[in-house]
C-alpha cells in the first residue's frame, strides 16, 4: 500500500522491532540497501532498484524539536519517497497532512498476543486505524511476541488504516 509521498512515524521501546520493520518494507519496496538503524547518521536514503518510491529512514531518537527535523529537509525529498522515522512522535507530523502511526509493543510475559482488538476513538483501534495484531511465533523461543498498532492519521491513512484492519480482521473491503 505505500506509496511516494507516504510518511509512517514508528515508535517503541529500544529492542521493540522498529527498524526490522522498515528492514521488510525496505525490500517490499525494492530499494538498495542493507537497510540498518541510521541511530548515528539520523538519516539514509534507499534508492529504489526498480520503478518504485525510494526508502528515507530516519532515526529522530537524538533530536529533541521539530526546528531539528527540519534542518534535516525531509520535506525535500517527501514527495518522491516513502519516509520511515523512528521515533518520530511529536517531531515530524508536520511533514505530511496525513500520515500513519505504528507503535510496535512488546507484551508482558503471558499477555496473549495474535488477536485483533478494536475499540474507541483515542485507543489507536476503531475508526481511523488498524488494531492489534500479535507478529511473533509463540512456537518458536528465539521470536518474542509483538503486538502492533496501527493509526491513520489524516485522510489518505485514516482510509488505508481501516482496510487494512478489515483485512486483518477477515472482513471484506467495502469500496
Amino acid at each position: 500500500m505505500l506509496r511516494a509521498g507516504d510518511l509512517i512515524v514508528l515508535n517503541g521501546q529500544l529492542g521493540a522491532g522498529k527498524t526490522t520493520l522498515v528492514r521488510g518494507i525496505g525490500e517490499g519496496l525494492d530499494v538498495r540497501g542493507p537497510v540498518t538503524s541510521p541511530t548515528f547518521v539520523i538519516a539514509r536514503v534507499h534508492p529504489a532498484l526498480g520503478g518504485g518510491p525510494a526508502l528515507v529512514h530516519v532515526d529522530a531518537y537524538r533530536l529533541s524539536s521539530p526546528a531539528e527535523v527540519d534542518d534535516l529537509d525531509l520535506d525535500a525529498d517527501l514527495e518522491r519517497s516513502v519516509t520511515v522515522v523512528e521515533w518520530g512522535g511529536g517531531l515530524v507530523e508536520g511533514l505530511a497532512a496525513s500520515w500513519l502511526d505504528v507503535t510496535i509493543v512488546m507484551p508482558a510475559p503471558g499477555q496473549g498476543t495474535g488477536q485483533v482488538a478494536t475499540g474507541g476513538p483515542g485507543s489507536g483501534s476503531g475508526p481511523g486505524s488498524a488494531g492489534e495484531r500479535g507478529t511473533g511465533d509463540e512456537s518458536d523461543p528465539g521470536d518474542e511476541p509483538r503486538i502492533v498498532l496501527l493509526t491513520g492519521r489524516g485522510e489518505r491513512w485514516a482510509v488505508a488504516a481501516e482496510s487494512v484492519r478489515a483485512g486483518l480482521l477477515g472482513v471484506p473491503v467495502s469500496e
